[in-house]
């Protein structure tokens, strides 16, 4: 399918600099343009590519002004970023969709699936699931007994959802990741440990997206949950009863340990470590790496293990770095005081 500029600025509400009536047919990186293709510029850091970039249509915000002459035609937009989204996501849905129930699949009999469900092969529902209408569910997903799942939600092959959990609408959970497997819950035992049953559930609200081998508890009572438009990266690890609000977003390889409450439209870089039973406020950043060990009860951006502000942060890392030198300094001082001392001494 092809496009012209000013079918692309009509769909964006954007106006066209250039010739309107270029056409693309597929995306392309800024740095890499091929003719035919719409790339985009939302970072100012990659502005140079554009200048030599053979892109066809560059999507730009509004207030872009070139520093030099541009080949490439110029859509401007309120925002390229989320326009480039819009655009993707249209091409996403004109893709030919999966449909119907492979043979191979089991579904029990007292599983309640609506209209337009895809099932593939060898995925399997379990007893009184219920699904909701145009949901995909790819090969080898498993979806246990009495699980809940909204409308046009998407399981990629092999996600596993054990029994009782709860999935909204419009979610993708994405190849392997495991929603309601046991939480990490042992009590000491004289030299042994003894398990503590799991026996509460998860609860993802709607329009949430869960990673590769993402794994979230089920809580030891009561639910594990997961608030509206959460985003989770691959290999993220929540533990039992944690509760993560609207519209935060994790990055791979977080870890959160149980019963941490997180606020909404946080944002949580990778590698990010969080101690059981904090609690987080709204709007709070986490920078790579971060180690949290105590509630942060207000919005701020934080670095570094253990998690401290952000200011506070570089200003130590300028310190660290001159550790060395300062060391020295020291000793020299630490000889000299000593020989002033024998001077004094004499």
């Amino acid at each position: 399918m092809e496009f012209s500029a000013q079918q692309i600025a009509s769909v964006l509400g954007g106006t066209v600099e250039g010739n309107p009536e270029v056409k693309v047919n597929n995306f392309s990186k800024i740095e890499e343009g091929k003719p035919g293709t719409l790339t985009f510029l939302a970072n100012p850091k990659y502005e140079h590519y554009i200048y030599n970039t053979e892109a066809s249509i560059v999507l730009v915000n509004n207030d872009f002004v070139p520093a030099e002459p541009i080949k490439a035609t110029l859509v401007k937009v309120a925002n390229a970023y989320a326009s480039l989204a819009i655009l993707l996501n249209m091409v996403e849905k004109a893709k030919e969709k999966k449909a119907g129930i492979d043979s191979t699949a089991f579904i029990a009999s007292s599983a309640i699936l609506g209209e337009d469900c895809y099932v593939g092969n060898f995925a399997y529902i379990g007893t009184n699931a219920k699904l909701g209408k145009n949901c995909r569910i790819y090969p080898y997903a498993y979806i246990g007994d009495n699980v809940t799942i909204g409308d046009n939600t998407i399981l990629y092959p092999h996600v596993t959802i054990y029994n009782g959990c709860i999935v909204g609408s419009n979610c993708i959970l994405h190849a392997g990741s495991v929603i309601g497997s046991d939480g990490f819950g042992f009590a000491p035992e004289g030299d042994n440990y003894k398990k503590i049953p799991q026996l509460g559930n998860v609860i993802i609200e709607d329009d949430v997206e869960v990673g590769a081998n993402t794994t979230i508890d089920r809580a030891v009572m009561d639910s594990t949950i997961i608030h509206r438009g959460v985003k989770l990266d691959n290999l993220v690890q929540i533990a039992h009863n944690v509760e993560v609000g609207e519209n935060t977003v994790m990055a791979a390889q977080v870890g959160i340990a149980g019963s941490v409450k997180i606020g909404s439209h946080c944002m949580l870089g990778g590698q990010v470590g969080l101690s059981g039973h904090i609690h987080v406020a709204d709007h709070v950043v986490f920078g790579a790496q971060c180690g949290v060990i105590s509630d942060v009860k207000k919005p701020t951006t934080l670095l570094g293990a253990p998690a401290i502000n952000a200011k506070a942060f570089m200003r130590s890392s300028a310190i660290f770095n001159r550790l060395p030198d300062m060391y020295r300094a020291m000793g020299q001082m630490q000889r000299e005081i000593e020989q002033l001392k024998k001077e004094i001494n004499k």
